[in-house]
């Protein structure tokens, strides 16, 4: 096995898998197509460019992203280093001026001597060697042909249709009921009853909501099982009636009288605190996602833990192929990395670049490859998106649905705040016993303050020491 790997892609993901690789020892050939071969999405060539948003998200402990930050800084992520010195003011979340901050990676990476940036689009895989693939929702035609290849083409994705999910605690089960159509499968639904009035409601208030327009290369043809709910309802008022609010063969036991239509909700994860709303995909905006869907009876108080959407996107069949370690099962020579894997979000791509990068150079030297605790936010991230045997895989950001649960009966702040405390708590035993604690204490752009990563009015110049 060559001594040195091979990572496609130069976005979040394959950009801290290369740092983390390099601060080990190991030499890297970081491949990225830009300039040499554009994106509909990209302005510029530099690496890790942010084309959605500068958010990082919410910084505080109150959410599990904020967590998963904390747990990326105490491992030395390069991508939060240069995040946390380029930040500009943002209420509670991390942002960050995008232009220092992609300059600031740029330049860390161009300066590290152990990483080689080569500027050519990779059609094929490497035959031999450990390789990183991190190319993000915008794979080329080329490489995700290749990929298809490798993985067969029944597990690869082109485009991500997500309904929403919310926590089974926030649903108010005085309303709802347990059954499924006639019966069969058990009681494996939460159904929420419409009467006519409620119904005729919220599809006039779905077809009004604000929506996000598609981007131009989003232009969408959709395909009758992922048809967004507002598509349907523009079609006429019962056309959810007839399609995924259909209430045939779901009477409610406790009134015997079948609702005039119903929205379903399917167990989402193993542990059953996370329901996904059936058929429920869409391009409502979020902040109205959050009130149409609360006027669903049932639904009233309702937690999201993930909000719907539809948008192109390349991403494989994560619990098919994948060891929580981010190698494929079937050929450990290759790890996947970033939202390739069905990670939502900037930093659970960067996350998911971190753990790969060390557990390559962990294969490389010999050692135990390494898995984050369940208990953590990168644990139960991962856990989520490598538990095999799961149906119907959509990709899922950080989010404390997905921890395990807690003794005692929390909620709330308090609740979220206790789980983080377990997290970085376990997360922290983890990290001594894998001997992870020095490496991280050597970071070379100091996470823990001595960054020399650019503030504002910066040159755009990363930390280059190893």
């Amino acid at each position: 096995m060559h001594d040195r790997v091979t990572i496609i892609g130069g976005g979040l993901a394959g950009s801290e898998a290369a740092w983390q690789l390099a601060r080990r020892g190991v030499d890297v050939d970081l491949f990225e197509m830009r300039p040499v071969r554009a994106t509909e999405a990209h302005q510029t060539d530099r690496l890790c460019e942010l084309v959605c948003s500068n958010s990082f998200r919410n910084a505080s402990l109150e959410t599990a992203v904020g967590c998963l930050k904390e747990e990326m800084r105490r491992l030395g992520s390069l991508i939060l280093a240069i995040a946390d010195r380029t930040s500009v003011p943002a209420g509670a979340a991390l942002a960050v001026d995008r232009e220092l901050f992609a300059a600031g990676v740029t330049r860390a990476i161009e300066d590290h001597p152990r990483i080689h940036l080569h500027r050519e689009e990779m059609t094929v895989l490497p035959e031999d060697g450990v390789t990183i693939v991190a190319t993000g929702p915008l794979t080329s035609p080329a490489l995700s042909s290749a990929l298809e290849r490798l993985l067969g083409n029944t597990h690869l994705y082109f485009y991500d249709a997500i309904a929403p999910i919310v926590t089974a605690e926030s649903i108010e089960m005085t309303i709802a009921y347990r059954a499924s159509r006639y019966g069969k499968g058990g009681d494996d639904y939460v159904n929420c009853p419409l009467d006519r009035d409620d119904y005729y409601r919220f599809v006039d208030a779905v077809v009004a909501a604000e929506k996000v327009p598609a981007k131009h290369f989003e232009r969408a043809v959709y395909f009758e099982g992922c048809m967004p709910i507002e598509e349907m309802a523009r079609r006429g008022r019962d056309t959810l009636a007839f399609g995924p609010m259909r209430p045939v063969g779901l009477v409610d036991p406790r009134s015997g009288v079948r609702p005039y239509a119903v929205v379903q909700l399917r167990q989402d994860d193993a542990a059953a605190t996370l329901y996904n709303i059936v058929g429920f995909q869409t391009k409502m905006t979020y902040p109205e996602q959050r009130r149409v869907f609360r006027m669903i009876p049932g639904l009233a108080t309702a937690e999201f833990v993930r909000l719907g959407s539809l948008h192109r996107n390349t991403f494989v069949n994560a619990p098919a192929l994948l060891r929580p370690t981010l190698q494929l099962r079937a050929a450990p020579r290759f790890f996947l990395a970033g939202q390739i894997i069905g990670v939502e979000g900037y930093v659970e791509s960067a996350a998911a670049g971190l753990l790969a990068g060390i557990n390559a150079a962990r294969l490389l030297g010999g050692a135990p490859l390494v898995v984050p605790p369940a208990t953590s936010a990168y644990g139960s991230l991962l856990g989520y998106v490598t538990q095999r045997g799961r149906r119907e895989f959509q990709p899922m950001n950080a989010n404390y649905g997905l921890f395990p649960a807690l003794p005692g009966r929390r909620r709330g702040r308090e609740k979220k705040l206790a789980l983080a405390e377990r997290a970085l708590a376990d997360f922290d035993g983890w990290m001594r016993a894998e001997g992870l604690e020095h490496v991280a204490t050597h970071t070379a752009c100091g996470a823990r303050g001595e960054a020399r990563t650019p503030g504002a009015g910066g040159d755009g110049r990363g930390c280059a020491r190893s």
